[in-house]
């Protein structure tokens, strides 16, 4: 007959050897799960600005207001998105054909050079340099994109404003692993012809539910654009003192509504 005390005893080195292989188990499946987000993560990824300039005949940018603000405003992205190599900017032009409408590319090449092993004078050397020929880069752009600003749309092209378009070119932007910041250079009145399209010009929603239902219905039919989670300006064209009826704020609360739904993306104003 087996002694009684190697019952238990082996009962509760099965206990023990389950809690150590539950516990082996546990370890093993989180550093594998903390390995696929550090794949996964780059917070050193390059900035990716796109910027859509409206060529349609109901923005202006000849007007004072329009072109002073517009001039700004570029002059602060590249300031602040064209900061490091591989930092890469694209303009595209809102009309007709938005989305083949790409008029612009620019990439940052400028490189700072390896600094592990420098003191502090040669620290101090190769940031000079890296910021000289940044700044000399920098203003180069600047001038090529107050060129596409000022450029005139004078094509029939002009007469239909395709704001839709722009999703297919974010989503493709976000693929690249960057981080993509947008930038609309627009009234936001959408304005193509047929039946399944919004023109705003001729029926623009008349109340925010209107607005919303409007982008929720829409959503149905853009959301094939995996537009991820981009940071989405829009820069008007309207002064402070305009009227209601000049920059309808149903029209804005559809775009809220519509990149809201699409990505869950807010929509900031300037």
């Amino acid at each position: 007959m087996r002694p009684k005390t190697n019952r238990p005893f082996f009962r509760k080195f099965s206990r023990q050897a389950k809690l150590i292989l539950f516990i082996a188990l546990s370890v093993a499946v989180s550093s594998c799960g903390g390995e696929k987000e550090q794949t996964q993560a780059a917070p050193d990824a390059p900035v990716y600005t796109l910027v859509f300039l409206d060529k349609t005949q109901s923005v202006h940018v000849d007007k004072n207001y329009v072109n002073e603000k517009y001039r700004q405003a570029l002059t602060d992205i590249i300031d602040n998105n064209m900061k490091n190599k591989g930092d890469k900017l694209e303009v595209y032009f809102i009309h007709e054909n938005t989305s083949k409408a790409r008029a612009l590319s620019l990439t940052v090449r400028s490189e700072k050079d390896d600094m592990s092993a420098a003191n502090a004078t040669d620290r101090e050397g190769i940031e000079t340099a890296f910021q000289l020929s940044l700044q000399k880069e920098k203003g180069i752009y600047l001038r090529q994109l107050l060129t596409k600003l000022n450029q005139q749309n004078t094509g029939a092209s002009n007469l239909s404003t395709d704001i839709w378009a722009s999703l297919p070119v974010i989503a493709k932007a976000g693929e690249s692993g960057s981080e993509v910041k947008v930038y609309y250079f627009s009234d936001m009145i959408e304005s193509v012809k047929g039946a399944d399209r919004r023109d705003f010009h001729i029926n623009p929603p008349k109340s925010d539910s209107e607005a919303e239902a409007d982008a929720k219905a829409d959503t149905k039919k853009l959301d094939q654009y995996a537009i991820g989670s981009p940071q989405v300006t829009i820069v008007s064209p309207f002064e402070p003192t305009a009227s209601t009826k000049e920059n309808n704020p149903h029209v804005t609360h559809y775009w809220q509504t519509l990149f809201q739904e699409l990505g869950g993306v807010s929509i900031e104003e300037l």
